[in-house]
């Protein structure tokens, strides 16, 4: 006597077989064509495992090429600070500012730098 009750179906997605049955599907997939439905997928995760790794060396090299190393004209003192920036000396608090890889110091409007001689 037949029963009224469906019949249902279930598909293991575990262990060998899953890998099996996905190795299967996209070989029937590139057999049929429809290789770009496969290649798609890696290419997706091949360019989100590579993305933060060339993210990392852009953001490096962008850093390197902003940073300047140079010594403090009134101590000497030798700091590193990113182009274009104000800061003050660590050592002797003078305020600086960068431009083209050096430091300047900032004089208030008005003021004439001299530069002291010796005998």
């Amino acid at each position: 006597m037949p029963s009224n009750e469906p019949r249902t179906y279930s598909l293991a997605l575990n262990g060998w077989g899953f890998w099996l049955g996905c190795l299967a599907v996209a070989l029937l997939l590139t057999r049929l064509g429809l290789g770009w439905l496969v290649a798609l997928p890696v290419i997706f995760l091949v360019v989100l495992l590579t993305l933060p790794v060339v993210m990392v060396l852009l953001f490096r090299w962008w850093v390197s090429n902003r940073l300047a190393t140079d010594a403090c004209p009134v101590c000497r003192f030798e700091s590193q600070a990113m182009e274009g920036t104000r800061f003050f000396c660590p050592s002797c608090g003078e305020p600086l500012y960068v431009a083209d890889r050096q430091f300047f110091r900032q004089s208030p409007p008005g003021t004439v730098e001299v530069e002291v001689l010796e005998d």
